[in-house]
């Protein structure tokens, strides 16, 4: 079936448009000629097959999308969420967007690969309010987990994970930006928080977008910044999710009397449960536990860094490890990403050149992280 040159043509020159490229900067990082670019963007030439992945890797993409009708690549959502918010990604953080949809598609293809699936949960809503949707959500979710009320989530992005979410943690440059949530349309659900954020922030995020992926996969991209529209009833239910995730009302209304704590005993309790201060003040006002003095004063107080604790950085790290595995969170990189990488090389299911591709790493860096993964690789 011959390749409709101009459909071809309008998918390249709308993917360098979404990253903000010239034609210029494409024939840079890609080798091709800019004038070549230029006709293959208005359908007079037809890229060869080579063009085509180089193409395809430069924009992070299955080469399917171009010369197939066919949808195989996220670029209807990306394409939504950038006409919609556009000027809150810089053109760096498109990128990011883009290696974590990589990272999605990279991801499923080796979990299926490797006969990992992983088990799903659903929920259907009944009725108009958005807040008991995601209040009785939250009770399903935390039931399926094996979770009791007194229970503290201790790693969501591993819960999240387990349920068929695709949870990956990076850094924007946009610090208003908390989350984003996209329906790959090949990976699934996919759910990207900014580590840019304070790290009880990030599990509130992570948990803000499993709502999401609960309730607006319809939606194709949901984008949540820190302060979202007072208004908006589908990030108010999101973060009531979130909120009834990681604190449960049933818990919450056990605790001692609140009103009652002193600062210290706030922040111990916010540390507990892994949250914010801020996020506790809000539980408990929204439980009538607190009252306006008492959510002002909690909201105010921040739990030391030091104290805090990041499921995917263990305390068994020495300072080096810990160091070069926070470096790799920035890029998307978690523990468990790369151990799928490195059991699909192991099993024979990606090559090594693969593998290097699917780290978005060196050939240099690769050993590197097989050292710091305790991994071998075939021929060191």
């Amino acid at each position: 079936m011959p390749i409709d040159l101009r459909l071809l043509g309008s998918k390249l020159a709308k993917y360098r448009e979404q990253f903000q490229e010239s034609i210029v900067d494409v024939a840079g990082s890609t080798g091709i000629d800019q004038g070549r670019l230029a006709k293959m963007e208005i359908g007079q030439v037809e890229p060869t097959g080579d063009e085509v992945l180089i193409l395809a890797d430069h924009y992070r993409c299955d080469f399917k999308f171009f010369i197939s009708d066919e949808q195989v690549a996220p670029f209807e959502q990306t394409e939504t969420l950038y006409r919609m918010h556009g000027s809150d990604f810089s053109k760096e953080d498109r990128w990011a967007v883009q290696n974590f949809l990589y990272l999605c598609e990279t991801e499923d293809f080796l979990i299926q690969e490797l006969g990992h699936a992983p088990g799903a949960f659903t929920f259907s809503p009944s009725g108009n309010y958005f807040k008991r949707h995601a209040e009785a959500a939250a009770i399903r979710l935390r039931s399926a987990m094996g979770h009791a009320d007194n229970v503290v989530p201790r790693d969501v992005y591993a819960e999240f994970r387990s349920v068929g979410v695709h949870v990956f943690r990076r850094k924007l440059g946009n610090s208003n930006i908390s989350g984003l949530f996209i329906a790959h349309p090949v990976a699934g659900k996919c759910a990207l928080v900014n580590y840019n954020e304070d790290i009880y922030r990030q599990r509130f995020s992570a948990a803000h977008e499993m709502a999401h992926a609960i309730f607006d996969a319809g939606q194709g991209a949901t984008v949540s910044f820190e302060h979202p529209n007072k208004d908006d009833l589908v990030e108010i239910r999101a973060n009531r999710f979130a909120s009834c995730y990681l604190m449960p009302p049933a818990f919450l209304s056990k605790l001692p009397d609140p009103n009652k704590w002193n600062d210290s005993e706030a922040i111990d309790w916010a540390n507990k449960l892994r949250v914010s201060c801020s996020a506790l003040a809000i539980a408990l006002r929204d439980a009538k536990l607190a009252n306006q003095a008492t959510y002002d004063r909690i909201s105010r107080l921040r739990i030391p860094r030091n104290n805090k604790i990041d499921p995917e950085l263990p305390e068994s790290l020495n300072s080096t490890q810990r160091s070069r595995k926070e470096q790799l969170l920035e890029r998307g990189l978690s523990d468990h990403y790369v151990a799928l990488c490195f059991d699909a090389y192991r099993d024979g299911i990606i090559s090594q050149g693969r593998l290097v591709e699917a780290l978005l790493c060196s050939q240099a860096e690769l050993l590197e992280l097989a050292n710091l993964f305790s991994r071998t690789l075939h021929g060191h």
